[in-house]
């Protein structure tokens, strides 16, 4: 059987809506119709016009849903399928990705972990349209790897990073002139609903540690690391500075959180591996509570390391900040 003819959007009589859905769900894997419609739509008092737009997505096989598994009122959560992929990949306006979201997978248990990620990277797109800032939609990418091991891929955790997610956000503050500075902030996020372990909350600030410092070398063959190498750290090819982690917890008390957050700095400190890097890791924790009422510039984040008093050092932007012109 011959492939379909994949088609412009435009060409299958969507409406500037619909179109605008499609590469937010590719991006970001799975949303609800009411996080599509904060994210599209913040001024609409009701999410009756994205969901009549999927049911138009749905019908042309664009998209599918899923019965989310906590809801007992059966709402669903929306995701592009083949075809709707083809299509966001067609445009060439978003890079593509090898993982695409599939029936079985939607609906796993990893529903509410992306759910997760997702409100996080919402909660920054609201604050950013409070303060005049940009930061929209498609400004957080999930589940980026980064290589931080020479050797075999198939090593997997050795071989990679895999934040939860890298958000950009563009920040403008003033000047001492009067004037104003744009400047680009880019954070790891770590989104943690107490299911995991501290240990293993830990290890992904190993993770990290090792990355900040990774110099990738070339191979000769068979594996044969080839004598010289680069000369600098593989996070330099990709951001301006190394960008700020933020740790995000949520899934329990606000009490039972700052225990969690007690335990992880405690951790740390007596971990003698993360020492020698632990001063060049800009790593904060925080709740999910927090960032969506009090924003990201608040003193809402407690560092990973040094004075537990909650700041927003770690979420300012310095003067030395990249500027995004």
């Amino acid at each position: 059987m011959p492939r379909p003819r994949f088609l412009d959007p435009t060409q299958r009589g969507l409406s500037q809506l619909g179109q605008e859905i499609l590469p937010v769900l590719y991006r970001h894997r799975l949303l609800t119709a009411g996080q599509l419609t904060q994210l599209l739509r913040p001024a609409a008092t009701s999410t009756r016009y994205i969901r009549r737009q999927l049911e138009v997505l749905h019908d042309r096989g664009l998209v599918d849903a899923s019965v989310r598994r906590s809801s007992r009122a059966g709402e669903l959560l929306w995701y592009t399928t083949a075809l709707g992929c083809e299509v966001v990949e067609s445009g060439g306006e978003l890079a593509p990705r090898a993982y695409r979201m599939t029936e079985d997978a939607a609906a796993s248990q990893l529903q509410e972990h992306t759910l997760a990620v997702n409100e996080v990277g919402l909660a920054f797109v609201q604050h950013a349209r409070r303060l005049g800032d940009e930061c929209g939609p498609l400004d957080w990418d999930p589940e980026v790897a980064h290589r931080l091991r020479d050797g075999d891929s198939r090593l997997g955790d050795e071989a990679f990073l895999v934040p939860d997610a890298v958000l950009r956000y563009i920040h403008t503050a003033p000047t001492g002139d009067g004037g104003r500075q744009r400047m680009l902030l880019t954070f790891f996020c770590e989104i943690d609903r107490t299911t995991m372990s501290i240990a293993r909350l830990a290890a992904k600030l190993h993770a990290y540690a090792r990355y900040v410092r990774y110099i990738p070398q070339p191979v000769l063959g068979r594996g044969r690391p080839k004598a010289g190498g680069y000369r600098q750290e593989a996070w330099r090819a990709r951001y301006p500075s190394f960008p700020r982690i933020l740790l995000v917890l949520d899934g329990a008390s606000q009490g039972q959180l700052a225990k969690r957050t007690d335990d992880l700095r405690a951790l740390v400190a007596a971990d003698a591996r993360l020492q020698p890097t632990a001063t060049e890791l800009k790593a904060g924790i925080t709740t999910f509570k927090q960032l969506q009422q009090h924003g990201p510039f608040a003193p809402i984040v407690t560092p990973v390391v040094g004075d537990p008093e909650p700041t927003d050092v770690l979420l300012r932007p310095s003067a030395t900040a990249a500027s995004a012109a």
